[in-house]
């Protein structure tokens, strides 16, 4: 019982922790006091950050709720943390879990609420996959899965860009964003290498470019019905990288 209310407290911990870093991170690239989403007023007392992490969630200067999206991620995160605690071994393994589940849950909000994988999380990403990575593969196969993941994303990186602008010119038209996919993609292909390693980075990538398209067949399929289909829409390419992630690890 005492354990199950620890992983429950946790997960609750590392909800607060990613809706925290999704909020001030995109905005100021480095940690700050948390902000009124609405009105942007800085919550620096003790009971503004408590209204702002805990309970109601309003700011209070201008009596705004944070919004839904905090409530999900609390409840993802609690969510995530029990299967994890029911599903690891070791007390140790969880712990790592568990800082792989912020930082994964922190790149996912922010990739889909701003289309960014922000370089400052990647490099903690970074220091992070290296170390799990390390304790899971070694650090050769560690190095040189982070190394596969950069170089082979990084050319698909410029290849799109090249078929993005060919495509463009023949259409005479623009894809949104202007690339096919971001920098940030290929800086979380190195992250994604470190903690799957060589050749496991192989599997991950090929498992994202499936989840990937057939994410966006139904993506368009949908805005086809819906009417609401337009030429270039591109999905955000992270959270595909994070499913094969986890998909692999666990």
């Amino acid at each position: 019982m005492i354990d199950t209310l620890l992983v429950l407290l946790l997960g609750w911990i590392a909800g607060i922790l990613i809706n925290y870093l999704s909020d001030v991170l995109p905005t100021h690239r480095k940690l700050t006091a948390p902000f009124c989403p609405a009105c942007k007023a800085p919550l620096t007392s003790a009971r503004a950050f408590l209204s702002y992490a805990l309970w109601p969630r309003r700011c209070p200067v201008c009596q705004k709720f944070v919004g839904w999206r905090s409530w999900l991620v609390d409840l993802g995160a609690i969510a995530a943390a029990l299967w994890l605690w029911n599903r690891l071994p070791t007390p140790l393994d969880f712990g790592m879990a568990w800082v792989l589940l912020v930082f994964f849950g922190t790149v996912t909000v922010i990739d889909l609420e701003h289309r960014l994988i922000l370089h400052v999380v990647s490099l903690a990403g970074a220091v992070i996959g290296i170390g799990i990575g390390t304790w899971l593969h070694g650090w050769k196969m560690t190095l040189l899965g982070g190394l596969g993941g950069f170089s082979i994303m990084l050319g698909i990186y410029i290849l799109g860009i090249v078929l993005v602008q060919v495509v463009a010119r023949w259409r005479n038209a623009s894809i949104e964003g202007g690339e096919a996919m971001g920098f940030g993609d290929v800086t979380l292909s190195g992250v994604i290498g470190f903690l799957l390693g060589w050749p496991g980075i192989l599997g991950g990538l090929l498992l994202t470019i499936l989840l990937a398209g057939l994410a966006s067949l139904v993506y368009t399929v949908v805005m086809l019905v819906l009417r609401r289909y337009r030429p270039g829409m591109a999905l955000p390419h992270g959270p595909f990288l994070i499913a094969s992630a986890i998909i692999l690890l666990f």
